[in-house]
C-alpha cells in the first residue's frame, strides 16, 4: 500500500562552510572551518526523493532468494546559484542497482559546478547498466567497474566527483567505491560492514574528474558482502557520515525498522538524513568530522554543512 509521506518544516543550511579539496590542490590551513549558522527555515522539498513503484520479482533478473527495494532523500545546501546542490544518485531497482555522486565542493572557488559533473556520471552510470543488461537476463551479468569506466569515458563536464555503486545478485551485495562516500550493512541492528574511505589526505577525497590531476576509475575498490533477508543496507555521500556516528545509525535504523516504517524505505532515508541535517548545523556536537579534523591537526568543533544524499535499500526474501 502506497503511503504519502508529507516532510515536515526544516532548516536549509548555507553554502557557506568548508568544502572537499580539489585532487592536486595545496593542503592549506583552513580558518573557516566551523559551519555557517544563518539558516532559514522553509518548507523545502528535496530534489531527488524517490517513491519506489511495486517491485515485482517476474520483471527483475533475480538469481538468489533475495531482493533489493530502495528510497532515497535529498538535502541540498542552499544556494541560489546551484540549486540542485553537487550530490547526485540513482536508483533502477528493475535491474537491482543503485548509486551515489559527490561533485568535489572546491571547484567552486574555480567558478565550477561540479554538481554538473557528477550528475552527468550518474546518468551515464545508469545509461551503461541498461545497455550492459540489454544482453544478458542476470544482474550477475552485470560489471560494475564496465560500468564505471564507461560512466567516466562519456562524462565531459568539467570538475570532479566521487561514486559509489552497488548491486544485488546471488544474495551478495557488489560495490565499486572510489572518495568518501560509501555505504553501510546493517543486521540484526548493528553494522556489519562499513565501506571504508578513501582519501589522499584529510578532505581530499579520491575523486574522479578529467583533470590531470584527477583519479581513474582504475582506483576503485572493488567490494563483495554476502546479504540476508532482513539486512538494511544504507547508502549515502560524505554530508551524512561526516555527521553521523555509527551508533547513532544503528539506532536510527532500529528505530525505522521496528516502526511502520519498515516497508517505507524513503522515510527512513529521510530521518536519516535529516538527522545528519541536525548535526551539520550543530556547533558543538562532537562527530565524525570533528575527530577527524582533530587527527589531521585542525581545530573544528560541530558538524560539516554539506548535501546529505541518503538511499536505504531493504534485502527482502522472495
Amino acid at each position: 500500500m502506497a503511503i504519502d509521506i508529507a516532510p515536515p518544516k526544516r532548516c536549509r543550511v548555507t553554502d557557506e562552510s568548508e568544502v572537499d579539496v580539489i585532487a592536486g590542490d595545496y593542503d592549506e590551513r583552513h580558518e573557516g572551518l566551523t559551519p555557517a549558522c544563518d539558516f532559514m527555515d522553509e518548507d523545502i522539498k528535496p530534489y531527488e526523493t524517490f517513491i519506489p513503484e511495486e517491485v515485482d520479482s517476474r520483471d527483475v533478473a533475480v538469481t538468489g532468494k533475495t531482493i533489493m527495494v530502495a528510497g532515497s532523500f535529498y538535502i541540498p545546501k542552499l544556494n541560489p546559484a546551484k540549486p540542485l546542490g553537487e550530490d547526485a544518485s540513482f536508483i533502477c531497482l528493475n535491474k537491482q542497482v543503485i548509486g551515489v555522486a559527490d561533485g568535489v565542493g572546491g571547484w567552486a572557488k574555480k567558478g565550477i559546478d561540479s554538481g554538473m559533473y557528477s550528475r552527468e556520471l550518474m546518468k551515464n552510470a545508469e545509461l551503461a547498466i541498461h545497455k550492459q543488461s540489454n544482453s544478458t537476463t542476470t544482474t550477475s551479468s552485470i560489471d560494475l567497474m564496465k560500468v564505471l569506466n564507461e560512466a567516466f569515458s562519456k562524462t565531459k563536464n568539467k570538475g570532479s566527483s566521487t561514486a559509489c555503486i552497488l548491486s544485488l545478485s546471488d544474495d551478495t551485495l557488489h560495490a565499486v567505491n572510489i572518495g568518501d562516500s560509501g555505504f553501510a550493512v546493517i543486521r540484526e541492528g548493528t553494522i556489519v560492514y562499513k565501506s571504508k574511505v578513501q582519501q589522499s589526505r584529510f578532505n581530499c577525497p579520491f575523486q574522479l574528474g578529467n583533470e590531470s590531476t584527477s583519479d581513474k576509475p582504475n582506483v576503485a575498490e572493488k567490494i563483495s558482502v554476502p546479504v540476508i533477508a532482513g539486512d538494511v543496507i544504507v547508502l549515502g555521500t560524505d554530508g551524512l557520515f561526516d555527521n553521523v556516528h555509527d551508533f547513532e545509525l544503528e539506532t536510527i535504523v532500529n528505530a525505522g525498522v521496528d516502526s511502520w516504517e519498515s516497508d517505507v524505505p524513503e522515510t527512513l532515508a529521510w530521518r536519516i538524513a535529516q538527522y545528519a541535517l541536525d548535526n551539520a548545523k550543530n556547533t558543538e556536537v562532537y562527530t565524525p568530522f570533528t575527530r577527524e579534523s582533530h587527527k589531521a591537526g585542525i581545530e573544528h568543533n560541530g558538524g560539516k554543512i554539506d548535501d546529505i544524499t541518503v538511499i536505504v535499500a531493504y534485502i527482502w526474501p522472495l
